[in-house]
């Protein structure tokens, strides 16, 4: 595999003009995956090894093993690294939201244990991360409200998510701040995460970008509701970030668990389905400047069994062999558009 690996176009490179080809990962995949993840790409975000419960399980406690060795790893094959999350309603431990009597924690002991866990993990990796996701999915996803119910909107107020903004800056001056969410691209919530956006701007909290997290399929959402969810954010001067892309071989009403492998139709579509959105990132790389799939190969991806329990999926572009698919042509030709795909191959 080494020799086949070493003959492949570089996914970073071919995209070097236009942005940061990126990758989550964890502690097996930085072993199973390794070739295929210093090869083609210059980026990682943790999977789960930054998030609040396993950095912070207890008061007291710290636990930065997992997400040092992602650092390292990062620093030894010269990737940068971007950190996720600081703020979240889910994966927090909840002692975070309790106060000493096991009753509810008031917004002055809440807002304290956000600065005193947003000082330790970005101050730890000052210098070492040069962006966070900082508030993560805050927005609720219908409904008249705008943010979504959590611990940390019942006890501190809406200004929580300034908060943690204003924490990780004094934390990290040089770091790049970024909101983050999914169904980004949707017309409902994206004008929600608009209207936080600007809201924010207008008060001078130090933001820098939003994370479109970009779990998208076969075919949603249409290539036109992208575009305006791009032009939308960009004209607010912000910088984007693709964070957790994939694209899954099953529309959202396909509940099926009898495939073994994906289809011939199904691989061709999510082929041209990665053309047409890398054709499109691009078009926009201006503002957007990081391109991050949410994992790197079909052997190993969060949406085997999500959401449908038994089933696997296959949303990369290579394969479970980290060999690649015809979605890795398709983006070596969008990022080479002059060129044939016979050149491209070769």
């Amino acid at each position: 595999m080494r020799r086949s690996m070493e003959r492949l176009p570089k996914l970073h490179e071919a995209y070097g003009n236009s942005f940061k080809i990126g990758a989550a990962v964890n502690p097996i995949t930085m072993v199973t995956q390794k070739e295929l993840l210093s090869h083609h790409f210059n980026s990682v975000t943790a999977e789960n090894e930054m998030k609040f419960e396993r950095l912070h399980p207890s008061e007291e406690v710290y636990t930065f093993e997992q997400a040092d060795q992602i650092v390292s790893f990062a620093k030894s094959n010269g990737m940068s690294v971007r950190g996720h999350t600081l703020v979240w309603h889910n994966q927090t431990p909840e002692w975070v939201f309790q106060d000493s009597s096991g009753g509810t924690a008031g917004r002055e002991l809440l807002l304290a244990r956000m600065k005193s866990h947003i000082d330790e993990v970005v101050g730890r990796y000052r210098g070492d991360i040069y962006a966070w996701d900082v508030v993560n999915e805050a927005i609720a996803d219908s409904g008249s409200n705008l943010l979504r119910s959590s611990p940390w909107l019942a006890s501190i107020g809406e200004d929580f998510i300034a908060k943690a903004f204003e924490y990780a800056h004094e934390a990290d001056p040089q770091a790049l701040l970024f909101y983050n969410d999914y169904n980004e691209s949707v017309p409902e919530k994206r004008e929600k995460i608009y209207t936080l956006l600007k809201s924010l701007k207008e008060q001078d909290v130090p933001i820098h970008g939003v994370g479109l997290q970009a779990h998208w399929n076969l075919e949603f959402p249409a290539l036109d509701d992208i575009r305006r969810a791009i032009e939308r954010y960009a004209s607010l001067g912000m910088m984007l970030h693709i964070t957790e892309l994939d694209v899954s071989v099953f529309a959202h009403e396909d509940k099926r668990t009898d495939l073994a492998a994906p289809t011939a139709e199904m691989l061709q579509r999510q082929a041209e389905r990665y053309g047409q959105l890398f054709r499109l990132l691009k078009e926009y790389s201006g503002s957007v400047t990081s391109v991050t799939f949410w994992g790197a190969a079909d052997d190993y991806t969060w949406l085997d069994h999500f959401p449908v329990r038994g089933r696997k999926n296959w949303p990369f572009v290579f394969d479970e062999n980290h060999l690649p698919k015809e979605s890795y042509w398709n983006l070596l030709k969008e990022a080479n558009p002059e060129r044939t795909f016979q050149e491209i191959r070769s």
